[in-house]
């Protein structure tokens, strides 16, 4: 697994995936610059009068309702049953999903009408996807990403999707396979967008990895280990920042899988 984690983050800088974008207005800035750095090609185009024509151009489309409104429910709808439709990769982050109704009803609507190909999403958001009855704070987790396993391994088998669980250890789940992460950053949940930007890093290792399992496991590892180097250089939130994206831009793929903590498991 490490090899193919380092072939296909070299395959995304060798090819440059079209990677697009319905993402909600707190991160656009750090997800785009976050794809340029590891060497994709972001586009962020929401207009209900483009987004199909564009998701039938991109090698995979992201939909993130961080921020809903109508007009953005409708633009995740039509790119995604297009994308669905070609084949083309679709990665849902349900963001606060099972914080209101409303984010709990959408969620459902983007989950059986294009059959998101991975979701990823915190502890409190994954098991909110399995029992509407369970409430999130806000946008942010409630609960460890390992009391999420049962959920994310029933979301898997409801859906067919891969599902990713982001937390002080990263878990990736897709049938009888499990992947386990375990490099960390304690200063990457005080910038907000970080899950985002793990989506949006994930819709490009699934742009050039046909198998959307290791597409998950490759962006949850790069970003887990590039967070963990830029956390040994920064001061604080606002440096993190900054070191993020050079590590992003500069991490080699020998480096990578050097500091790569992973257990792979059987179900």
């Amino acid at each position: 697994m490490r090899t193919t984690i380092s072939n296909t983050l070299k395959e995304v800088r060798e090819k440059a995936p079209l990677v697009h974008n319905i993402t909600n207005f707190v991160v656009m800035n750090n997800t785009a610059n976050a794809l340029l750095a590891m060497g994709a090609s972001p586009v962020m185009a929401h207009a209900v009068e483009e987004v199909e024509e564009m998701a039938n151009l991109a090698a995979a489309v992201v939909l993130n309702m961080g921020t809903l409104s109508p007009l953005w429910v409708e633009a995740m709808l039509l790119a995604g049953q297009k994308a669905y439709q070609k084949g083309t990769p679709v990665v849902f982050d349900p963001v606060g999903v099972g914080a209101t109704s409303y984010r709990t009803k959408v969620a459902a609507q983007i989950i059986q009408h294009c059959h998101p190909t991975i979701i990823r999403g915190n502890a409190s958001e994954i098991m909110a996807l399995c029992d509407a009855n369970i409430k999130t704070k806000g946008v942010d987790s409630t609960t460890q990403s390992l009391s999420a396993i049962e959920s994310a391994k029933l979301l898997a088998a409801q859906t067919g999707a891969v599902v990713v669980v982001s937390g002080e250890t990263d878990l990736i789940v897709h049938q009888k396979q499990l992947v386990m992460l375990h490099n960390d950053s304690k200063l990457m949940p005080s910038i907000t967008g970080m899950g985002c930007t793990a989506t949006a890093i994930i819709g490009a290792m699934a742009g050039v990895e046909k198998d959307p399992f290791k597409a998950a496991v490759a962006g949850m590892a790069y970003l887990g280990v590039a967070g963990e180097i830029a956390t040994e250089r920064a001061k604080g939130p606002g440096s993190l920042q900054m070191h993020l994206l050079d590590v992003l831009f500069t991490l080699r793929e020998e480096e990578l899988q050097k500091r790569l903590k992973i257990d792979e498991k059987e179900m």
